[in-house]
């Protein structure tokens, strides 16, 4: 009991120190004259339940409190302040932002608000709205430097490089060579291409700060990225010879080593690097991400790095994400086969592994093994049911396999998965229009269409593909042509958005220029296709040469054998001449 009450009384403490600061940051509240003390008294115990309720970790409870202070007082920042902080901390970042621009409204010179705004525009990507609240900051608290080191930061985030080194420069002749503005402005003036003043500067850091093996490692990076290699590789051989496991050290190297091919050394050091306790995780990682991205090294390595992937696998067991890197080589190798083996074997000893199964779905997508697709995604969409992306693989399988009633349930659950999320309802509508496209609903597929299109207007693979169904179905034909033109403008050299385009021109009776479309199409295109030469076929015989027709259907027929429906297009057009 006594355990509990010293609980409660560092609570009650608390929530007097929390409450206490906030009126000294927002003096207009809960200050000056007040006709009723009384409802004075009880906004403020109102206001301090909430906050108890928020400490605790009662989110709902601490808002409904909060809601409560501000309808009874409209002016009061601080609570809407307070609703900012819990709905950002529950990822509703957009609902987040609305009360704390409220709160900064009512309080604009509140050093609080401005910066959660400014982080907040930051986790959304947004740098210039990020950058305004912060020079908002530094012009209202000159005295906090690290407003400013961050700001500039941002500048130079943002590639606005010559504000970036101004406020870094000006730290600098303040506090002269220093471990915190100096290598900032560093990097700002590699971003430049001034590598000379970089380096200068650079030499200046190491002789100031001669064990700071970073600066070293700044200086070799400066010499790789002004093509001086030479000098960058004596760099780091010093770095090595003087601190062989320096995780830093390791880890520029291993980039450097990269960057430069040297495959040979890259293999050797990247053992030491997995085996390097003292480097992240996530560090060791990232490195395998940019491996896996260099076609060249895997080609070069490939049994090589699936033994260093081994590795990594032992130095951290059962780690869900670390396994995921061995297939990742494989796919990367196009061993679709051997990559599907083995996420089939981690999902087999770890079931719970999402990642793995996800893969795993992507994997048979590629492979277009709808069968084993379709299979796994069941088992996948029933085990992780809040899965977005396995719902919508399980739909595209059982369409591919012609089981349209369960790709339509699938496609209807990611509809709700997808909630207020524009990407996700996009992916999930166009994947319905087609599927009740194939089942010959066709009402139901243009109404998925134009849903989707209110998501997105712009959608140029969605656009086309309602294009190409309009012309099939000889149906609002000057919609198809609006759409599909307004497709190729935007992709003037892609010859399935080109075919649609020429086809939909055709259906229009647009005959010659729908020819010479397609005429570009097959000059154009890299691979050829049946579709190209069996749909210039029918315009030209719509243009009354069947010479011509039977010419480019002959072609079609010897890309695809399956397309028999053109022996009898032949024999007519044969048969007419």
């Amino acid at each position: 009991m006594k355990r509990i009450y010293n609980i409660l009384l560092g609570l009650a403490i608390a929530i007097y120190l929390f409450s206490a600061c906030t009126r000294k940051l927002n003096p207009s509240h809960y200050t000056g004259t007040k006709e009723n003390s009384y409802d004075s008294s009880a906004a403020e115990y109102v206001y301090i339940e909430a906050v108890k309720q928020k400490l605790l970790g009662n989110a709902g409870d601490a808002i409904k409190l909060f809601e409560q202070c501000i309808k009874s007082d409209p002016s009061n920042d601080a609570a809407y302040f307070q609703i900012s902080q819990i709905l950002i901390g529950t990822g509703d970042i957009n609902n987040g932002k609305k009360y704390g621009l409220r709160a900064h409204e009512l309080n604009p010179d509140n050093f609080w608000y401005t910066i959660m705004l400014a982080g907040t525009y930051y986790q959304e990507k947004n740098l210039d709205s990020a950058i305004i609240f912060y020079e908002k900051a530094v012009k209202g608290f000159p005295e906090k430097e690290d407003l400013q080191i961050n700001l500039g930061n941002l500048y130079a985030e943002n590639n606005k490089l010559e504000k970036a080194l101004q406020v870094f420069e000006n730290l600098d002749k303040k506090y002269g060579i220093n471990e915190t503005s100096t290598p900032s402005g560093v990097k700002v003036l590699m971003a430049e291409g001034k590598f000379q003043e970089a380096e200068d500067r650079v030499k200046k850091l190491i002789e100031k700060f001669p064990d700071v093996i970073l600066y070293s490692g700044l200086l070799a990076e400066i010499y790789n990225n002004n093509k001086e290699n030479v000098k960058a590789y004596e760099v780091y051989k010093d770095l090595i010879r003087k601190s062989p496991d320096n995780p830093e050290t390791q880890m520029s190297l291993c980039n450097f080593f990269l960057d430069q091919k040297n495959y040979n050394e890259l293999l050797l050091l990247l053992n030491k690097v997995i085996l390097n306790n003292d480097i992240k995780r996530e560090d060791k990682i990232g490195l395998f991400s940019k491996i896996i991205e260099s076609p060249e090294l895997i080609t070069a390595k490939g049994n090589e790095l699936q033994l260093a992937c081994m590795i990594m696998e032992a130095a951290y067991k059962d780690d869900d994400i670390v396994l995921l890197l061995r297939p990742e080589f494989l796919t990367a190798e196009k061993k679709l086969n051997e990559a599907a083996a083995r996420l089939e074997e981690i999902i087999i000893s770890r079931p719970d592994n999402y990642y793995a199964w996800e893969k795993l779905l992507f994997v048979y997508l590629e492979e277009k093994d709808y069968k084993k697709l379709q299979e796994k995604g069941e088992l996948c969409a029933t085990r992780f049911n809040r899965s977005f992306p396995a719902k919508l693989l399980y739909a595209t399988a059982a369409v591919e396999n012609k089981q349209y009633d369960i790709a339509i349930e699938e496609l209807r659950k990611a509809n709700i998965l997808a909630g207020d999320d524009k990407d996700m309802l996009l992916q999930a509508l166009s994947l319905q229009a087609d599927v009740y496209y194939r089942m010959k609903e066709y009402d139901k597929s243009f109404k998925a269409f134009d849903d989707a299109l209110k998501q997105n207007p712009n959608d140029v693979t969605l656009l086309n593909n309602y294009a190409y169904y309009l012309a099939e179905q000889n149906t609002r034909l000057k919609d198809a042509e609006k759409m599909a033109r307004k497709v190729i403008e935007t992709e003037k050299e892609n010859t399935t958005f080109l075919d649609t385009y020429g086809w939909v021109l055709y259906k229009r009776g647009k005959l010659n220029e729908a020819a010479r479309v397609m005429e570009n199409v097959i000059k154009i295109g890299k691979e050829t296709d049946a579709e190209w030469y069996e749909h210039y076929g029918y315009i030209l015989k719509k243009k009354n040469d069947c010479s011509g027709a039977v010419t480019n259907w002959n072609i079609a027929i010897k890309i695809d054998s399956s397309k028999t429906n053109l022996i009898k297009e032949i024999q007519k057009c044969q048969g007419d001449r």
